[in-house]
């Protein structure tokens, strides 16, 4: 099937996630993926979970998840209901609430924690949020950590063609317009919301790594399958564009990247390319060479 300029990337499967299980006693999520298992074909990306909107009562005790390590890879928060609080060993940290992105180099070891702020906690509601993790390159494994906070206000809306909704560029590009998001290799994510009974084109790099998680509504994919909420729609590399057709107002998260062509080896909170670099970030964060929380 060819698009107006190119090959269309071949949907490839409709992957619906697993069971939800929690992480601390603030995310109830559910595992998209992992390193262990789809991962390993959708480089960059190692890891996807998702929170789907969840009520929290009113409350005092603190929600969350407390000081733990990462090394060799980032993650990226993306809140959509409720708010997090986020702290880590490099210094960085701040609020995000609906709408805003936090984006966190892990490089060569941090320790963090993230917890619903004080605030949502007092007043409860509606969580809703995604946690992506994504690969660095052998040589980027040793970058410095940081820590990037995307405002809601700095993320660039782009109005699709014919009125069918807008993207959200969280990373890279659309139709010219940047987002925010410093990345180590070449990477598009964004948040596309499309008006039920509208369709789009999308264009992406061929040979890139192209998915996509529906948040919410369904959509019919390259005009073939459908996919609902939770679901992930997983394309070949080959190819430069796909489409979606909304048969309800619906919100995807945009998943794109270069390939990287290197051994995944994780353990835990931990992603590199060998067994012995996994067995040293255990030794350099049992001495504390990744810093602490205060």
């Amino acid at each position: 099937m060819n698009g107006k300029n190119g090959i269309m990337k071949k949907l490839q499967r409709i992957h619906q996630s697993s069971g939800k299980h929690w992480v601390g006693n603030g995310f109830p999520v559910r595992s998209v993926f992992d390193y262990n298992g789809l991962g390993r074909e959708l480089s960059p990306f190692l890891l996807l979970d998702y929170a789907a909107p969840h009520p929290f009562p009113p409350g005092s005790e603190k929600r969350g998840v407390g000081a733990h390590p990462h090394k060799g890879f980032e993650t990226v928060t993306v809140a959509y209901q409720g708010e997090l609080e986020h702290r880590d060993s490099s210094g960085g940290g701040g609020k995000i609430g609906p709408g805003d992105v936090q984006w966190m180099t892990a490089g060569n070891g941090i320790v963090h924690e993230e917890f619903h702020s004080a605030e949502f906690t007092r007043r409860g509601g509606p969580l809703q949020m995604v946690q992506l993790w994504v690969n660095l390159r052998a040589k980027d494994k040793s970058a410095k950590p940081g820590y990037q906070t995307l405002l809601k206000g700095q993320i660039p809306n782009v109005p699709l063609p014919d009125e069918a909704g807008t993207v959200r560029v969280i990373a890279g590009a659309y139709a010219g317009k940047k987002g925010p998001a410093q990345t180590f290799t070449p990477i598009n994510l964004w948040d596309l919301d499309l008006k039920a009974g509208k369709s789009a084109e999308l264009p992406f790099p061929d040979g890139h790594t192209t998915t996509f998680l529906v948040l919410n509504g369904e959509v019919k994919v390259n005009g073939e399958k459908t996919a609902g909420e939770g679901d992930l729609a997983i394309f070949e590399r080959t190819g430069d564009r796909i489409t979606v057709a909304a048969r309800t107002d619906t919100r995807l998260l945009v998943m794109d990247g270069e390939p990287i062509p290197e051994p995944i080896v994780g353990h835990g909170p931990f992603v590199m390319n060998s067994r012995a670099e996994i067995q040293q970030a255990f030794e350099d964060y049992q001495l504390g060479k990744m810093g602490e929380l205060d």
